[in-house]
Protein backbone atom coordinates (compact mmCIF):
# COMPACT_ATOMS: atom_id res chain seq x y z
CA UNK A 1 0.00 0.00 0.00
CA UNK A 2 1.45 3.41 -0.77
CA UNK A 3 2.08 5.72 1.62
CA UNK A 4 -0.28 8.81 2.23
CA UNK A 5 2.63 10.87 2.53
CA UNK A 6 4.44 9.71 -0.76
CA UNK A 7 0.74 10.48 -2.77
CA UNK A 8 0.61 14.41 -1.99
CA UNK A 9 4.29 15.17 -1.87
CA UNK A 10 4.32 15.56 -5.20
CA UNK A 11 1.22 17.63 -5.91
CA UNK A 12 1.49 20.94 -7.26
CA UNK A 13 -1.04 23.53 -9.36
CA UNK A 14 -1.40 21.99 -13.29
CA UNK A 15 -4.21 23.98 -14.19
CA UNK A 16 -6.63 27.26 -12.99
CA UNK A 17 -9.93 27.94 -14.47
CA UNK A 18 -10.96 31.40 -14.15
CA UNK A 19 -14.66 32.49 -15.12
CA UNK A 20 -15.77 35.66 -16.14
CA UNK A 21 -18.00 36.20 -13.48
CA UNK A 22 -17.88 36.85 -9.79
CA UNK A 23 -19.23 33.83 -8.31
CA UNK A 24 -18.55 31.41 -5.15
CA UNK A 25 -17.79 28.26 -5.76
CA UNK A 26 -19.99 25.95 -3.34
CA UNK A 27 -19.95 21.92 -4.83
CA UNK A 28 -17.78 19.88 -6.99
CA UNK A 29 -19.05 16.29 -8.20
CA UNK A 30 -17.24 13.99 -10.40
CA UNK A 31 -18.07 12.18 -13.45
CA UNK A 32 -15.00 9.32 -13.33
CA UNK A 33 -14.71 9.41 -17.22
CA UNK A 34 -14.75 12.96 -17.87
CA UNK A 35 -16.49 15.50 -16.30
CA UNK A 36 -16.79 17.98 -13.19
CA UNK A 37 -19.62 19.26 -12.04
CA UNK A 38 -19.84 23.08 -9.83
CA UNK A 39 -22.44 24.29 -8.10
CA UNK A 40 -22.12 28.25 -7.89
CA UNK A 41 -23.26 30.78 -5.84
CA UNK A 42 -25.11 32.14 -9.03
CA UNK A 43 -27.88 29.49 -8.98
CA UNK A 44 -25.83 27.79 -12.18
CA UNK A 45 -24.09 24.59 -12.61
CA UNK A 46 -21.06 24.47 -14.42
CA UNK A 47 -19.58 21.81 -16.24
CA UNK A 48 -15.79 21.47 -17.29
CA UNK A 49 -13.30 19.15 -18.10
CA UNK A 50 -11.79 17.45 -15.57
CA UNK A 51 -8.21 16.81 -17.47
CA UNK A 52 -8.06 20.58 -18.46
CA UNK A 53 -10.74 22.48 -16.45
CA UNK A 54 -11.75 24.15 -19.66
CA UNK A 55 -15.78 24.61 -19.34
CA UNK A 56 -17.74 22.60 -21.38
CA UNK A 57 -21.54 23.51 -20.10
CA UNK A 58 -23.77 24.97 -18.04
CA UNK A 59 -27.40 24.74 -16.46
CA UNK A 60 -29.59 26.99 -15.36
CA UNK A 61 -32.83 26.98 -13.74
CA UNK A 62 -32.65 26.96 -10.17
CA UNK A 63 -34.02 30.15 -8.49
CA UNK A 64 -32.41 30.44 -4.52
CA UNK A 65 -28.86 28.62 -3.20
CA UNK A 66 -27.48 25.51 -4.25
CA UNK A 67 -26.97 22.83 -1.90
CA UNK A 68 -25.00 19.80 -3.83
CA UNK A 69 -24.24 18.09 -6.89
CA UNK A 70 -24.22 14.65 -7.81
CA UNK A 71 -23.72 12.12 -10.45
CA UNK A 72 -25.51 8.98 -10.38
CA UNK A 73 -23.42 6.04 -9.91
CA UNK A 74 -24.75 3.38 -12.47
CA UNK A 75 -26.09 6.28 -15.12
CA UNK A 76 -23.14 8.59 -15.07
CA UNK A 77 -24.43 11.40 -17.65
CA UNK A 78 -27.16 11.79 -14.60
CA UNK A 79 -26.53 14.71 -12.83
CA UNK A 80 -28.66 15.65 -9.78
CA UNK A 81 -28.90 19.31 -7.79
CA UNK A 82 -30.36 20.63 -4.83
CA UNK A 83 -31.57 23.75 -3.81
CA UNK A 84 -33.73 26.23 -1.65
CA UNK A 85 -35.91 26.39 -4.04
CA UNK A 86 -37.43 23.60 -2.85
CA UNK A 87 -36.50 21.22 -6.22
CA UNK A 88 -33.94 18.81 -6.69
CA UNK A 89 -33.34 18.21 -10.70
CA UNK A 90 -31.91 15.75 -12.67
CA UNK A 91 -29.69 16.73 -15.96
CA UNK A 92 -28.59 14.90 -18.67
CA UNK A 93 -25.21 16.23 -19.00
CA UNK A 94 -24.79 15.01 -22.74
CA UNK A 95 -27.73 17.02 -24.03
CA UNK A 96 -27.51 20.47 -25.01
CA UNK A 97 -29.44 23.05 -23.18
CA UNK A 98 -30.47 23.56 -19.70
CA UNK A 99 -33.67 22.52 -19.42
CA UNK A 100 -33.96 19.72 -16.35
CA UNK A 101 -35.07 16.19 -17.26
CA UNK A 102 -36.01 15.26 -13.82
CA UNK A 103 -37.74 17.27 -11.03
CA UNK A 104 -38.16 16.40 -7.51
CA UNK A 105 -40.45 18.41 -4.94
CA UNK A 106 -41.67 18.54 -2.07
CA UNK A 107 -44.23 20.48 0.25
CA UNK A 108 -43.92 24.04 -1.49
CA UNK A 109 -42.38 25.42 2.15
CA UNK A 110 -40.18 23.09 1.93
CA UNK A 111 -36.58 24.53 1.12
CA UNK A 112 -33.85 22.64 0.94
CA UNK A 113 -30.38 23.13 2.64
CA UNK A 114 -28.90 19.32 1.82
CA UNK A 115 -29.58 16.09 -0.46
CA UNK A 116 -28.03 12.76 -1.59
CA UNK A 117 -28.21 9.82 -3.70
CA UNK A 118 -28.03 6.29 -2.43
CA UNK A 119 -25.51 3.75 -3.64
CA UNK A 120 -28.05 2.11 -5.67
CA UNK A 121 -28.95 5.43 -7.31
CA UNK A 122 -32.74 4.00 -6.17
CA UNK A 123 -33.09 6.36 -3.65
CA UNK A 124 -33.18 10.63 -3.29
CA UNK A 125 -33.68 12.61 0.27
CA UNK A 126 -33.40 16.00 0.74
CA UNK A 127 -33.10 17.90 4.21
CA UNK A 128 -35.36 20.99 4.92
CA UNK A 129 -34.99 24.07 6.53
CA UNK A 130 -37.00 24.04 9.76
CA UNK A 131 -40.96 24.72 9.09
CA UNK A 132 -42.87 25.66 11.69
CA UNK A 133 -41.62 23.72 14.44
CA UNK A 134 -40.35 20.67 12.01
CA UNK A 135 -37.62 19.62 9.97
CA UNK A 136 -37.91 17.28 7.55
CA UNK A 137 -35.95 14.81 5.88
CA UNK A 138 -38.03 13.68 2.57
CA UNK A 139 -37.13 11.24 0.21
CA UNK A 140 -38.34 10.04 -3.09
CA UNK A 141 -37.93 6.98 -5.77
CA UNK A 142 -35.06 8.35 -8.28
CA UNK A 143 -36.33 6.11 -10.55
CA UNK A 144 -40.07 8.06 -10.96
CA UNK A 145 -39.58 11.69 -10.96
CA UNK A 146 -43.01 13.13 -10.49
CA UNK A 147 -44.66 10.58 -8.58
CA UNK A 148 -44.31 12.33 -5.65
CA UNK A 149 -42.90 11.29 -2.11
CA UNK A 150 -41.78 7.71 -0.74
CA UNK A 151 -42.41 9.54 2.75
CA UNK A 152 -40.99 11.81 5.25
CA UNK A 153 -39.81 11.80 8.73
CA UNK A 154 -40.12 14.73 10.93
CA UNK A 155 -39.30 13.95 14.78
CA UNK A 156 -35.67 13.25 15.06
CA UNK A 157 -34.36 17.12 14.30
CA UNK A 158 -35.08 20.29 15.75
CA UNK A 159 -33.49 22.69 13.15
CA UNK A 160 -32.41 23.03 9.81
CA UNK A 161 -31.01 19.94 8.22
CA UNK A 162 -27.39 20.58 6.77
CA UNK A 163 -25.94 17.55 5.52
CA UNK A 164 -27.38 14.49 4.43
CA UNK A 165 -25.38 11.29 3.10
CA UNK A 166 -25.75 7.95 2.56
CA UNK A 167 -23.31 4.87 3.50
CA UNK A 168 -21.11 4.10 0.03
CA UNK A 169 -21.89 0.51 -0.03
CA UNK A 170 -25.27 0.01 2.53
CA UNK A 171 -28.13 1.57 0.57
CA UNK A 172 -30.21 1.49 3.46
CA UNK A 173 -28.07 3.67 5.59
CA UNK A 174 -28.18 7.25 6.00
CA UNK A 175 -26.51 10.02 8.40
CA UNK A 176 -28.13 13.45 8.75
CA UNK A 177 -26.75 16.29 10.51
CA UNK A 178 -28.40 19.68 11.80
CA UNK A 179 -28.28 22.86 13.20
CA UNK A 180 -29.65 21.73 16.39
CA UNK A 181 -26.04 19.66 17.12
CA UNK A 182 -27.07 16.19 16.70
CA UNK A 183 -26.35 14.02 14.00
CA UNK A 184 -28.86 11.08 13.34
CA UNK A 185 -28.30 7.50 11.68
CA UNK A 186 -30.91 6.06 10.08
CA UNK A 187 -31.81 1.79 8.74
CA UNK A 188 -34.14 3.20 6.24
CA UNK A 189 -34.95 -0.70 5.64
CA UNK A 190 -37.43 -0.41 8.84
CA UNK A 191 -39.21 1.93 7.58
CA UNK A 192 -40.68 3.90 9.80
CA UNK A 193 -38.72 6.93 11.65
CA UNK A 194 -38.72 5.70 15.53
CA UNK A 195 -37.95 2.16 14.56
CA UNK A 196 -35.16 3.51 11.75
CA UNK A 197 -33.06 5.90 14.11
CA UNK A 198 -30.49 3.31 15.20
CA UNK A 199 -27.78 6.29 16.33
CA UNK A 200 -27.63 9.82 17.65
CA UNK A 201 -24.56 11.51 18.02
CA UNK A 202 -23.89 14.72 19.70
CA UNK A 203 -22.34 17.01 17.32
CA UNK A 204 -22.54 19.95 20.37
CA UNK A 205 -22.92 22.54 17.44
CA UNK A 206 -24.06 22.92 14.21
CA UNK A 207 -22.82 20.30 11.34
CA UNK A 208 -21.63 21.88 8.24
CA UNK A 209 -20.29 18.13 6.82
CA UNK A 210 -20.37 14.50 6.85
CA UNK A 211 -17.96 11.87 5.81
CA UNK A 212 -18.54 8.25 5.76
CA UNK A 213 -14.74 6.52 6.53
CA UNK A 214 -12.83 3.73 7.50
CA UNK A 215 -12.19 0.11 6.07
CA UNK A 216 -15.12 -0.67 6.31
CA UNK A 217 -16.87 2.65 6.26
CA UNK A 218 -17.82 1.92 10.05
CA UNK A 219 -16.55 5.54 10.93
CA UNK A 220 -18.52 8.74 10.82
CA UNK A 221 -16.43 12.04 9.95
CA UNK A 222 -18.16 15.39 11.36
CA UNK A 223 -17.27 19.28 10.99
CA UNK A 224 -19.07 21.64 12.10
CA UNK A 225 -19.60 25.28 11.03
CA UNK A 226 -17.31 26.98 14.33
CA UNK A 227 -14.35 24.08 13.15
CA UNK A 228 -15.06 21.52 15.30
CA UNK A 229 -14.48 18.30 14.20
CA UNK A 230 -15.58 14.70 15.63
CA UNK A 231 -14.95 10.88 14.42
CA UNK A 232 -17.01 8.31 15.79
CA UNK A 233 -16.80 4.83 15.24
CA UNK A 234 -20.78 3.37 15.12
CA UNK A 235 -19.51 -0.43 15.15
CA UNK A 236 -19.35 0.56 18.68
CA UNK A 237 -22.95 1.08 18.83
CA UNK A 238 -23.51 -2.34 20.81
CA UNK A 239 -20.70 -2.31 22.98
CA UNK A 240 -20.02 0.07 26.19
CA UNK A 241 -16.91 1.58 24.16
CA UNK A 242 -16.96 5.22 23.35
CA UNK A 243 -17.89 6.28 20.34
CA UNK A 244 -15.78 8.94 19.96
CA UNK A 245 -12.34 8.53 18.03
CA UNK A 246 -11.30 11.45 18.19
CA UNK A 247 -13.05 15.00 18.74
CA UNK A 248 -11.95 18.66 19.06
CA UNK A 249 -14.17 21.56 19.78
CA UNK A 250 -12.37 23.65 17.72
CA UNK A 251 -9.73 23.04 14.79
CA UNK A 252 -8.57 25.97 14.80
CA UNK A 253 -6.65 26.32 18.47
CA UNK A 254 -4.77 22.82 17.01
CA UNK A 255 -1.18 23.52 16.38
CA UNK A 256 -0.78 22.04 13.15
CA UNK A 257 1.25 23.51 10.57
CA UNK A 258 4.70 23.85 10.17
CA UNK A 259 5.24 27.53 11.53
CA UNK A 260 3.36 26.39 14.74
CA UNK A 261 0.05 28.00 13.60
CA UNK A 262 -3.28 26.63 12.67
CA UNK A 263 -5.62 26.30 10.24
CA UNK A 264 -8.32 29.37 10.10
CA UNK A 265 -11.33 26.56 8.55
CA UNK A 266 -12.09 23.39 7.74
CA UNK A 267 -13.02 22.39 4.33
CA UNK A 268 -14.62 18.49 4.47
CA UNK A 269 -13.15 15.02 4.58
CA UNK A 270 -13.25 12.76 2.49
CA UNK A 271 -11.95 7.98 2.43
CA UNK A 272 -9.11 7.68 0.48
CA UNK A 273 -9.32 4.00 -0.59
CA UNK A 274 -5.84 2.96 -2.10
CA UNK A 275 -3.67 4.53 1.08
CA UNK A 276 -6.81 3.59 3.83
CA UNK A 277 -6.90 7.14 5.35
CA UNK A 278 -9.23 10.19 6.03
CA UNK A 279 -8.32 13.22 4.37
CA UNK A 280 -9.09 16.68 5.78
CA UNK A 281 -8.39 19.57 3.86
CA UNK A 282 -8.27 23.05 6.12
CA UNK A 283 -7.20 26.18 5.14
CA UNK A 284 -6.09 29.92 5.78
CA UNK A 285 -8.22 32.94 4.61
CA UNK A 286 -5.43 34.13 2.52
CA UNK A 287 -5.84 30.96 -0.08
CA UNK A 288 -3.07 28.55 1.65
CA UNK A 289 -4.61 24.89 2.07
CA UNK A 290 -3.20 22.35 4.26
CA UNK A 291 -3.80 18.55 3.73
CA UNK A 292 -4.55 16.66 7.02
CA UNK A 293 -4.72 12.89 7.93
CA UNK A 294 -7.21 12.10 10.92
CA UNK A 295 -7.27 9.39 13.10
CA UNK A 296 -7.46 7.84 16.48
CA UNK A 297 -4.18 10.03 17.16
CA UNK A 298 -5.99 13.29 16.13
CA UNK A 299 -4.92 15.23 13.23
CA UNK A 300 -1.55 15.48 11.68
CA UNK A 301 -0.55 17.49 8.66
CA UNK A 302 0.51 15.88 5.62
CA UNK A 303 1.11 18.76 2.91
CA UNK A 304 0.36 22.30 2.72
CA UNK A 305 -0.48 23.83 -0.73
CA UNK A 306 0.09 27.56 -1.75
CA UNK A 307 0.10 29.71 -4.56
CA UNK A 308 -3.15 28.91 -5.74
CA UNK A 309 -6.55 30.16 -4.09
CA UNK A 310 -6.37 33.58 -3.47
CA UNK A 311 -9.41 33.37 -0.82
CA UNK A 312 -11.67 30.65 1.48
CA UNK A 313 -11.72 27.45 -0.44
CA UNK A 314 -15.20 25.81 -0.13
CA UNK A 315 -15.12 22.43 -1.71
CA UNK A 316 -12.66 19.74 -3.34
CA UNK A 317 -12.55 16.38 -4.13
CA UNK A 318 -10.05 13.66 -4.57
CA UNK A 319 -9.96 11.96 -8.01
CA UNK A 320 -7.70 8.82 -7.04
CA UNK A 321 -8.20 7.61 -10.93
CA UNK A 322 -5.54 10.47 -11.81
CA UNK A 323 -4.21 10.83 -8.18
CA UNK A 324 -5.58 14.62 -8.42
CA UNK A 325 -7.07 16.98 -6.54
CA UNK A 326 -9.50 19.33 -7.17
CA UNK A 327 -10.33 22.93 -5.20
CA UNK A 328 -13.23 25.28 -5.57
CA UNK A 329 -13.31 28.75 -3.38
CA UNK A 330 -14.72 31.80 -3.28
CA UNK A 331 -12.43 33.52 -5.24
CA UNK A 332 -14.22 32.13 -8.47
CA UNK A 333 -11.36 29.79 -9.01
CA UNK A 334 -11.62 25.78 -9.85
CA UNK A 335 -8.00 24.28 -9.01
CA UNK A 336 -6.36 21.16 -10.28
CA UNK A 337 -3.39 20.02 -8.47
CA UNK A 338 -1.17 17.24 -9.61
CA UNK A 339 1.67 15.29 -9.01
CA UNK A 340 4.31 16.97 -10.89
CA UNK A 341 1.93 20.06 -12.09
CA UNK A 342 3.09 22.56 -13.67
CA UNK A 343 0.32 25.66 -14.33
CA UNK A 344 0.08 26.25 -17.94
CA UNK A 345 -0.52 30.22 -17.27
CA UNK A 346 0.88 31.38 -13.97
CA UNK A 347 -0.11 33.72 -11.80
CA UNK A 348 -2.35 33.70 -8.53
CA UNK A 349 -6.11 35.29 -9.44
CA UNK A 350 -7.37 37.94 -7.01
CA UNK A 351 -10.36 37.24 -5.02
CA UNK A 352 -13.64 37.67 -7.29
CA UNK A 353 -16.09 38.35 -4.28
CA UNK A 354 -19.33 40.60 -5.36
CA UNK A 355 -21.46 42.56 -3.40
CA UNK A 356 -23.92 39.81 -3.40
CA UNK A 357 -21.91 36.97 -2.38
CA UNK A 358 -21.88 38.12 1.08
CA UNK A 359 -25.27 37.00 2.06
CA UNK A 360 -23.86 33.45 1.91
CA UNK A 361 -21.54 34.02 4.75
CA UNK A 362 -22.86 31.49 7.64
CA UNK A 363 -26.18 32.70 9.79
CA UNK A 364 -26.16 32.47 13.33
CA UNK A 365 -27.68 29.19 14.20
CA UNK A 366 -29.44 28.42 17.32
CA UNK A 367 -28.45 25.67 19.42
CA UNK A 368 -30.81 23.41 21.24
CA UNK A 369 -30.22 21.26 23.99
CA UNK A 370 -32.79 18.36 22.13
CA UNK A 371 -32.15 14.83 23.29
CA UNK A 372 -33.09 11.54 22.17
CA UNK A 373 -34.30 8.62 23.95
CA UNK A 374 -32.83 6.78 21.40
CA UNK A 375 -28.92 5.01 21.42
CA UNK A 376 -27.28 8.88 22.12
CA UNK A 377 -23.79 8.99 22.26
CA UNK A 378 -20.71 11.67 21.99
Amino acid sequence: MECVEEKFKGLSLARRSRPDEATYLLHVALQPSDLLAVSCSNFTIQLHNKHTLARVGERRGHTARMCGVTFAHSSPDLLYSGSADGTVRGWDVRRPGTEAVQMFKSDPSHLYCSFDLSCSDMLLCAGTEKVGEDSYLVFWDARKPGSGLLGSYSESHSDDITHVRFHPRDKDRLASGSTDGLVNVFDLSQGAEEEALVATCNGVSSTGSLCWSGASYTQLLCLSLDEGLHLWDLSQLDTEKPLAVFSTGDARSLTLLEDGGGVDYLVGGAWLEETQTLLVLGGKDSGELHLMECDTGGLRLLRSLKGGHASTVRCFLWDAAEEALVTGGEDAQLLLWKPGGVELAAGKRESMKSQSDFRLKSRAHKKYSYQKEKKTKS
